[in-house]
């Protein structure tokens, strides 16, 4: 862009204002960058800053292993190995993890996985005193229904899993089902009231080591009075097919709130739910709806109305969407703040402008920015698994075939404008 001389008037010294107004022109537009923060991973799916030590995060590989990366060194022992207890490969595997509120006291942290029976497993384990190893002695892995129900979830196909679980600012626990897989939802579980696939779930696991199942239902979870339907307590949000990665806008760091979704699309459409703070109880459409199109309606909802995505994308864009994050850090330039990041595991990254109105905390997308070009030029990657985020809200790529984490970061710092110039006549 060209610098605007005109204003240079308004200066003493005319190289010093040019060096000023090209420094703003170049803030306004500000490239971004990847560079490689560690590497040496076997298929990361999951990039998740430990609520213990700032300067930590961990490394969740499908095989079964949880790696921990302190800045951008990898340390040399395993938090955790469940590759023993676990069937892994396509989209199956060691899928998700999360660390609750109480953290540092409780010293407990959840996983997903598909266990060798292919099913759903919501483990609980607890750290070692060493906050680098965990103790696998201490599993216990949540029953469903009840003390004598299951302690895995059914999954009638090997695909289409979910397995993200994150707390959200209610201290809950949040789980995302699959529809259970094959294609189409054959078995219509996404708007089945008492199944638990297709779902967004919340649970309350903050119980005793003793509960006998190890969670308990949130007495404000949508359906818990039996209205608008009578369905399973522990279901927060209908409609869903793959959702593969979500999060919410942390309120830590100045964000609202909201509940963010990107669910994996069938044959023609990717899309991207959002959900105001506390609005559980919605019907995301699967499998009546495909993004914002008719799929199949030879079934009724089981609730209406369906809400729509706040945006989709067709599969001449991409073939697989994969969940971000907003983004609310600092190192970014100022307008970044607020954007929503997500990628295409085929290997794209875009942000999102969102636009919230206040009064009801619903959301409007705005511009949409391909970053792809600009972020593969100095850190090629190959495919986008999940992504991440520190203790100060920066962004991380999980870059799963080339096993690497990267790190989104902005421009080169311009240079510092010259001081004591003067014009020499």
């Amino acid at each position: 862009m060209a610098c605007r001389l005109p204003l240079l008037t308004a200066f003493r010294s005319p190289l010093a204002a040019l060096a000023i107004v090209c420094a703003l022109a170049a803030d306004l537009h500000a490239q971004l960058r990847a560079r490689v923060q560690a590497s040496g991973f076997t298929f990361p799916l999951a990039f998740v800053q430990d609520p213990i030590d700032r300067g930590t995060q961990m490394v969740v590989e499908q095989g079964g292993r949880i790696r921990v990366l302190r800045g951008a060194t990898v340390l040399p022992q395993v938090f955790i190995d469940v590759s023993a207890t676990i069937v892994s490969g396509g989209e199956q595997g060691l899928l998700g993890l999360a660390f609750p509120p109480d953290a540092a006291a409780s010293r407990r942290f959840f996983v997903d996985f598909t266990d060798r029976a292919g099913n759903t497993v919501i483990a609980r384990f607890t750290r070692t005193a060493d906050d680098a190893v965990a103790d696998p002695a201490t599993r216990f892995d949540l029953r469903w229904g009840g003390a004598g129900g299951p302690a895995s979830i059914f999954q009638p196909f090997g695909n289409h899993n979910g397995g993200n679980v994150v707390f959200g600012p209610d201290g809950y626990l949040y789980m995302g089902r699959g529809d259970g897989g094959s294609g189409g939802d054959p078995g219509n579980r996404a708007q089945n009231p008492q199944e638990l696939l297709g779902k967004m779930l919340r649970v309350d696991v903050a119980v005793p080591d003793t509960h006998p199942i190890g969670y308990q239902i949130p007495p404000d979870n949508p359906f818990v009075s039996g209205a608008p339907i009578a369905a399973r307590p522990e279901i927060w949000a209908f409609g869903l097919r793959n959702p593969w990665r979500f999060s919410f806008d942390d309120p830590a760091h100045g964000g609202t709130g909201a509940l963010i979704i990107g669910d994996v699309g069938q044959n023609l459409w990717e899309e991207i739910d959002y959900e105001p703070r506390g609005r559980g109880g919605r019907n995301y459409g699967w499998r009546l709806r495909e993004g914002a199109h008719d799929y199949d309606r030879s079934r009724p909802p089981a609730f209406t109305p369906l809400v729509e995505p706040i945006h989709e994308y067709n599969h001449q864009d991409g073939f697989s969407v994969t969940g971000g994050f907003v983004y609310r850090g600092s190192r970014l330039p100022a307008n970044f703040r607020g954007r929503y990041f997500f990628a295409d595991y085929g290997g794209r990254i875009w942000s999102l402008g969102l636009t919230i109105d206040p009064a009801t905390g619903e959301a409007q997308k705005g511009d949409l920015v391909d970053h792809t070009s600009e972020l593969r030029a100095a850190a090629p990657f190959a495919s986008v698994s999940s992504f991440g985020v520190d203790a100060d809200g920066e962004l991380y790529v999980c870059d799963y075939l080339n096993g690497r984490i990267l790190k989104i970061i902005g421009p080169p710092a311009a240079p510092a404008a010259p001081a004591g110039l003067r014009i020499v006549r």
